[in-house]
């Protein structure tokens, strides 16, 4: 065994390596028992999650979240991956998959160890149009074929290696932005999908669209795969840009053919659950089902407008004072758990520590813990092992779980005032270029940031 944990009830159990995971053993029981049943005189052998899906069934992701299974999602590649020094800031664009595609791989790798049961292809704003918006050469000299093809494989790969599922995703196109027409949309949308199909993904993901329409767009091209599809919008609880409500935009993603609706990025957890209570509720007043899922920041945002965290004046370099602790993601998991939500994820911020953090705290529920938990004693009490007894004092969850962490920096505050330009799809400075933006065209933000900001020059 690896660890003593504390079961509900406090009565503890011990969690062993049975093939690659964590799994929970009661003492002095014969057999593994189901974590759910963990501390009971309920004894049953559970059989471990495998690292290699040839000695295992492959079940769908449909499958698993109708027989009641946690899904656990990854965490946000663009922002680990531009602070390794493989992603630029500004396009956010994945051609890290053909360039490092060893970067994009261990950071999947760190991932599936942690918990995460869905390696997400790293096809965020993979679209053709978008990698060659604003001067982007990754469309020319490379091509969006190639970055997709290329992150179907990477995380294939690492999927076999866990029982993980692989999901190819879309986002929201500049097309959309620059009021392009819904067969233009759509024609992107689907050299993607052509990829996603070629590559055999498990199932597609359509997220971070602020508009619910460009969404429905994509919903409908992926349904074209006859997979499985999951539509989540980057929104909070005051609807996205266009005024749709939270509530509506699930009921017309369902209606679009959407499988698993929910949110992802932009917001904090907390507000991102409040806007999946919303779609829960608006689903449920149309009569209408479907599996619900989150993925949001590992940034606090209680700070943030209508349009989420791109508006702190802190993104996206300065973001760090906002980041959630491990601790926090034990809460964020249970309060999602316990809201109904079965696919689990996070989004920019999201390191593997906070994925596995989720997966810790649900193992009673999933009935095991990932491979990532052999370092990691539950609630701090590996500082039992500390030279200095201080730190030793910290060894027990009531410490934790009151914590308040302070920021270390005297000058700044809680809040931050974030910008408001009030702009959205039809605005002219939205509309979106191939060419590289002017030294022009950047004075004319610059006054625009000192008029908004209200600096008189």
């Amino acid at each position: 065994g690896r660890c003593w944990v504390p079961g509900r009830g406090g009565a503890p159990y011990k969690m062993c390596e049975v093939g690659g995971c964590l799994q929970v053993l009661c003492p002095g029981a014969s057999g593994i028992k189901s974590a759910a049943k963990a501390g009971t005189a309920e004894a049953d052998e559970m059989q471990p999650v495998r690292k290699d899906k040839k000695n295992a069934p492959h079940r769908g992701l449909l499958e698993r979240l109708a027989a009641g299974e946690i899904i656990i999602g990854d965490g946000g590649f663009v922002f680990a991956l531009e602070k390794r020094g493989y992603v630029k800031a500004g396009p956010w664009t994945p051609e890290a998959t053909v360039e490092h595609p060893e970067a994009v791989r261990q950071l999947h790798r760190e991932f599936l160890r942690a918990g995460s049961t869905v390696m997400q292809t790293f096809t965020f704003y993979a679209s053709d149009d978008k990698l060659m918006n604003r001067g982007n050469y990754v469309g020319q000299k490379i091509s969006g074929s190639k970055v997709n093809e290329a992150a179907c494989d990477i995380a294939r790969e690492v999927a076999n290696e866990g029982d993980a599922l692989v999901a190819g995703g879309v986002s929201q196109t500049p097309s959309y932005l620059s009021n392009k027409s819904e067969t233009a949309v759509k024609a992107i949308f689907r050299k993607q999908l052509d990829v996603f199909v070629k590559k055999n993904v498990d199932f597609l993901i359509a997220e971070y669209f602020e508009h619910v329409e460009e969404a429905e767009w994509a919903v409908h091209v992926m349904k074209e795969s006859g997979k499985a599809v999951a539509a989540t919008m980057c929104i909070g609880p005051e609807g996205d840009m266009a005024g749709v409500s939270t509530g509506d935009c699930a009921v017309r993603l369902v209606k679009a053919g959407a499988d698993i609706v929910g949110v992802n990025c932009h917001f904090d957890p907390d507000t991102s659950l409040k806007a999946v209570k919303l779609m829960k509720e608006g689903l449920e007043a149309a009569k209408l089902k479907a599996h619900l899922m989150v993925q949001p920041l590992a940034f606090h945002t209680p700070d943030c407008n209508k349009q989420g965290f791109i508006d702190l004046p802190e993104f996206p370099f300065a973001l760090e004072p906002r980041i959630a602790t491990r601790w926090d993601m034990h809460k964020y998991a249970r309060n999602a758990y316990d809201l109904g939500i079965r696919y689990i994820g996070g989004c920019c911020g999201f390191e593997p520590y906070h994925i596995r953090a989720i997966a810790e705290e649900l193992a009673t529920e999933r009935g095991f813990l990932p491979a990532g938990s052999e370092k990691h004693d539950a609630w701090g009490s590996c500082l039992a092992m500390h030279t200095k007894p201080w730190v030793r004092a910290r060894a027990q969850r009531a410490y934790w779980e009151k914590m308040l962490p302070a920021t270390g920096l005297p000058y700044s505050p809680a809040f931050s005032k974030p910008d408001s330009w009030g702009v959205t799809k039809g605005d002219d400075v939205l509309i979106q270029q191939v060419e590289a933006t002017s030294n022009d065209q950047l004075k004319d933000m610059f006054e625009k940031q000192k008029k908004f900001a209200g600096i008189v020059a």
